[in-house]
């Protein structure tokens, strides 16, 4: 299956282009052939892009991994942080042991010392059983922290210990035990500001601040929108038991063009919703909103349906808009009506057949 990304359709006086993007193979192209090497999906599974910034990223992934150095993912939120720091656990030498995450914003501070630490029985009410804290579960693995600039301030000490000192007491026990875990730390805050308002500790940070990598935000990298946009409408389509093969270049174009507060989270978000929305088989994209605004579900069923009304009568005059039998006629609009209509929806009236397979484009 392939998944087109059609350019916009240019004048006799202008140059023309239709560049194709092939879902299982990709055509002979330098460009193309370092997006597959680089995107390497088999190589850095759900890690896409071709970009200079992502691919100085992966370099310092291959060089970190084979160590065990602790690591700090610093990141605006969506830019992928887990999945970098997964790739680090894969392709180190502990890669056959756990990977253990644990969110430092979505735990309660009540509850924190027990998830990271684990808790003996009766060591606070509730505490019916013992537990294993998430440090003693990816002893010999990797311990995932993200969101560490959330972690309670009266914890940083003790986590700054078992860093240093490669020891732990579960919360309720004097006994002491032994971890052996690779820290890989991530947060979208700025941590030296932190330190500067008294709420990050300095020593931590310095212990954490080990081997940096910023990730860089989409805006960053819109080169490799292209490359997210293909890997995810396959991805959905495919869960979704959709057939889609073609994507309109005119809404790529403002997708790249878009600030993405969000980042790949949010673009990977918008292609899941333009998947379901979707009637045929090119990709019908609802371009973002701003996050104060609701999404308006009517008007993207409306332009769907106004998309597959023109294809459809397209198709019957075999790709003709004007002229007794065209299409302008039959819709009962001004020839330049539809043409514009037809430049807005990413329609390409000469890319029609009167097979079910059939190319989009803004004309």
């Amino acid at each position: 299956m392939s998944l087109n990304i059609v350019s916009s359709e240019s004048s006799p006086s202008e140059h023309s282009q239709v560049i194709a993007f092939e879902f299982d193979t990709f055509a002979p192209d330098a460009d193309v052939s370092l997006a597959e090497e680089i995107s390497g999906e088999s190589s850095f599974p759900g890690i896409v892009g071709q970009s200079a910034a992502l691919r100085r990223v992966l370099q310092l992934v291959e060089l970190v991994a084979a160590t065990d150095a602790t690591v700090l993912l610093l990141g605006e939120t969506g830019t992928g942080k887990e999945l970098i720091a997964r790739a680090i656990h894969e392709r180190s030498q502990r890669s056959n042991q756990s990977f253990v995450t644990l969110n430092c914003a979505a735990i309660p501070s009540s509850l924190f010392e027990s998830e990271l630490f684990g808790h003996e029985r009766g060591a606070f009410t509730g505490a019916h059983i013992q537990r294993a804290g998430r440090l003693e579960l990816a002893d010999h693995g990797t311990l995932f922290l993200d969101e560490v600039g959330d972690m309670p301030p009266e914890l940083q000490p003790k986590l700054l210990r078992t860093l240093q000192e490669q020891t732990f007491e579960r919360l309720g026990s004097a006994r002491t035990r032994n971890v052996d875990v690779r820290l890989i730390a991530a947060t979208n805050c700025d941590l030296e500001k932190m330190i500067e308002d008294k709420q990050f500790r300095s020593d931590l940070y310095y212990r954490l601040n080990v081997f940096p990598i910023r990730i860089p935000p989409l805006r960053e990298r819109p080169e490799d929108i292209p490359l997210l946009v293909k890997h995810f409408t396959r991805k959905y389509a495919q869960r979704m038991g959709k057939q889609i093969d073609t994507v309109p270049a005119a809404m790529i174009e403002k997708l790249r063009r878009w600030h993405w507060p969000g980042n790949v989270r949010e673009l990977e978000n918008l292609i899941e919703r333009s998947v379901i929305l979707t009637p045929g088989n090119v990709l019908a994209f609802t371009l973002p909103q701003p996050v104060s605004g609701p999404f308006d579900a009517s008007a993207a069923l409306g332009i769907c349906e106004e998309q597959m009304r023109i294809m459809t009568i397209l198709r019957e005059t075999r790709g003709r808009v004007s002229g007794p039998n065209g299409a302008a006629f039959r819709l009962g609009v001004k020839r330049s009506t539809l043409i514009d209509r037809m430049k807005k929806l990413g329609i390409n009236a000469r890319a029609v057949k009167t097979d079910v397979r059939y190319s989009m484009q803004a004309a």
